[in-house]
């Protein structure tokens, strides 16, 4: 499985503080099936949420995710 990072969303993440871990978490939940919408193809999106927050207040990712091959980090 291969993670990659748009060069937007490498800013984004450390403007945020979003470690590479939190984003590895974020890929093992989208192999469990946890997808908060499916945006058509290989696009979804997840939420994550902010330390000491919820979901609801928390980050929102568009993510090119095709299972067990390849996940792109798109938009944050």
């Amino acid at each position: 499985m291969r993670i990659y990072k748009l060069r937007s969303f490498g800013k984004f993440a450390r403007k945020a503080k979003i470690s590479d871990a939190a984003l590895r978490a974020a890929v093992a939940e989208l192999d469990q099936g946890k997808i908060d919408a499916r945006l058509g193809g290989f696009l979804v999106k997840k939420r994550w949420a902010r330390p000491g927050q919820g979901k609801r207040g928390g980050f929102r990712f568009v993510i090119a995710h095709n299972k067990g091959v390849r996940t792109v980090f798109l938009l944050g």
